[in-house]
């Protein structure tokens, strides 16, 4: 999977308006800013994006992501 691909299917689970990924083609690291994080703790966050993408983590087609930030636009703005 390349990079472009982890960056549309995030795009398409959440309402982002920044996505930026990072990766080798199996080891992936985002940078996410949405408003769909507003009010959630951290670790509710990250499992909010892990649990949108649980089909292609389940699948081994999605190997691994990790989320270097996962920001609401308030704080991508600070």
């Amino acid at each position: 999977m390349h990079p472009n691909e982890v960056k549309a299917l995030i795009e398409a689970a959440l309402p982002c308006t920044q996505v930026d990924v990072e990766g080798d083609g199996h080891h992936f690291y985002a940078t996410i800013v949405s408003t769909a994080f507003e009010g959630l703790k951290l670790l509710d966050r990250h499992r909010l994006v892990k649990d949108r993408l649980k089909a292609k983590l389940d699948s081994g087609e999605l190997h691994a992501l990790s989320l270097r930030a996962t920001r609401t636009p308030a704080e991508a703005a600070q």
